[in-house]
């Protein structure tokens, strides 16, 4: 009898985290990157981000995902400690709301929130209806665990054993206290322990000292798992706002815990019901916290600066930033993460192409070194964003986030060829250029900085695409595809032209010319990648575009030109 009252209750556990893990990513899949944008629209002032944590986190029902999310704009120094620590008071008060709404009785409408759940999940065509289905399940199955763990107890409250055993454990407040926040750092979830207390209130095993000591454990249990997720390793940054959750949460079970006896003599003249009653001192306990915190937070949080202060070494650009390791089990957080670093390496690959081409006018040899340095750093952001993508595709994706992820990975690529042109190619290009003693003629260098102009604006291009995915954007990119192929075909003529000149360095310069002309072409053609799957998603791409007969107005213009050109003289030539 003792065994399946055992194996009931850890049966009734397992089902209602199971039912939080699908209301959590039903939501997440359904609206998390909206989630995170209004976050960080409410994270402007205190007050709206107090606000914003209470309504992300009553969807989320995690206040470890919002602390997260909200660790993540920390951490990237976009937003302020202060205003970060009032959405974590404000995500520890949305996480009671769902706690009020079960411990009404309501579990007539588990079968309808079933029926509804797995017809919106199986017959909708529509990814969001899918998710919502897969919301209305997951509630379900919650209602349907607590109806369980209430009948499993309910022997429980007749059995002087079990009633000895759980005497001894929760006989003193702060033993509670401390097996509560174990129990909910496991679980990763502190409704889930909290909904468990509230089963153990209805059928009166433990007393209610005893239950107000747990639901206090719950809520600080709930701010351990984000100081051990969030912290980066070397950046203290990332450990301040769930350090400063954890010590709020702290100091507000111990300015409670003295009256808990008066607390609980007087609860009962609120609400007769047990469960209802531990409902709502955890509500309270949340809004009291709120309420002491919400005015000293510019002093918590120079605190928590001073006490954890910035290192004063430089950042390496090969260290990533946003791959915050935490977000990897909510996939659109996380892509969003990816897409941030890979924004990074667009800017490293952008300073690349500025320097290369100041390298080729200056004939400066610490450009290059300073090159190479930083196309390291662009193949080591590039392996970091590959990893952690996979990571983010071992769990099944949506369709939207599938394609996202292989574009993310796609683009990341493109960009690690890019910087590999410019150091291997165009710097060797550089040190040939240095090593000879080359001269660009002034009409030469104007060609090659008007060409590495349209490079650069195919680079913002290019980048722009990747984040908006606009379809004009890729049009224009294409089409400066093939304008720069034109500029080329006609560089080409220009030089059979001066190959009438006898001048050997003539010959060499603009042989130079040729070839750096080919190698910004063949990185344009990379940065061309971002637009083709926003246009094949469009139906805006042809199969091919060879020609069945005839020459290209370009072809036909070099083939003539060849013809005409005298034979090269016969002095040197270059390599």
């Amino acid at each position: 009898m003792g065994s399946t009252v055992i194996l009931d209750l850890f049966g009734g556990v397992a089902l209602l985290l199971w039912g939080l893990h699908m209301v959590h990513s039903g939501i997440v899949r359904a609206f998390g990157v909206d989630l995170r944008r209004w976050l960080g629209v409410g994270l402007r002032s205190r007050a709206r981000a107090f606000t914003a944590g209470v309504a992300v986190t009553g969807l989320l029902q995690s206040s470890t995902a919002t602390g997260l999310m909200t660790a993540s704009f920390v951490t990237g120094g976009s937003v302020e400690l202060a205003p970060a620590l009032a959405v974590m008071l404000g995500a520890n008060v949305g996480t009671t709301l769902v706690v009020q709404l079960l411990s009404f009785h309501i579990s007539v409408v588990t079968p309808v929130l079933l029926c509804i759940g797995v017809i919106a999940f199986k017959r909708s065509g529509r990814t969001r209806t899918r998710d919502l289905g897969r919301v209305a399940i997951g509630v379900a199955l919650m209602l349907l665990a607590l109806r369980i763990l209430t009948e499993a107890l309910g022997p429980a409250e007749t059995s002087t054993a079990a009633r000895t055993i759980l005497a001894a454990i929760t006989g003193q407040p702060w033993l509670c206290l401390l097996v509560a926040a174990a129990v909910t750092w496991a679980a990763h979830s502190s409704i889930a322990v909290v909904l468990l207390v509230m089963s153990l209130a209805a059928t009166h095993v433990v007393t209610p000292v005893a239950v107000l000591a747990l639901i206090l454990g719950a809520n600080l249990g709930s701010a351990i798992n984000p100081l051990i997720e969030a912290s980066q390793p070397g950046n203290p940054a990332s450990q301040r706002l769930p350090l400063g959750n954890l010590l709020m949460r702290a100091a507000g079970c111990l300015l409670v815990l003295p009256f808990l006896r008066v607390i609980a003599e007087y609860l009962p003249a609120l609400d007769s019901s047990p469960a209802r009653a531990a409902a709502d001192f955890h509500t309270a306990f949340n809004i009291l916290v709120a309420l002491v915190f919400l005015l000293p937070l510019d002093a918590i949080a120079t605190f928590l600066t001073r006490w954890l202060p910035a290192p004063r070494t430089p950042v390496d650009p090969a260290t990533p930033l946003y791959l915050d390791s935490s977000a990897t089990g909510t996939p659109s957080v996380a892509l969003v993460c990816a897409a941030r670093e890979v924004l990074r390496m667009g800017d490293l690959i952008e300073s690349m192409l500025r320097q290369a081409m100041t390298a080729f006018l200056t004939s400066d040899r610490k450009l290059v070194a300073e090159i190479s340095r930083m196309d390291d750093a662009v193949d080591s952001l590039n392996r970091a964003v590959k990893l952690y993508v996979t990571r983010i595709t071992r769990d099944s994706l949506d369709d939207s986030d599938g394609h996202r992820a292989m574009e993310i990975v796609s683009f990341a690529i493109n960009l690690e060829h890019v910087g590999d042109i410019i150091d291997k190619n165009l710097m060797d290009l550089a040190n040939k250029k240095i090593r000879r003693g080359i001269s660009f003629s002034p009409e030469g260098a104007a060609e090659l900085v008007a060409f590495h102009q349209q490079v650069l604006d195919s680079l913002r291009l290019a980048v722009g695409i990747f984040m908006s995915g606009d379809i004009e954007v890729a049009r224009r990119l294409v089409a400066a595809k093939a304008q720069l192929r034109e500029t080329e075909f006609a560089a080409a003529e220009r030089y059979l032209v001066r190959l009438r000149d006898p001048s050997a360095d003539t010959i060499e310069s603009t042989s130079l010319d040729l070839d750096i002309l080919r190698d910004l072409k063949r990185i344009h053609s990379h940065l061309c990648s971002a637009a083709y799957p926003v246009l094949e998603r469009a139906g805006a791409l042809r199969p091919s575009r060879l020609r069945t007969t005839g020459l290209g107005r370009a072809a036909a213009a070099r083939k003539r030109a060849f013809q005409n050109a005298p034979p090269p003289p016969a002095g040197p030539t270059s390599s």
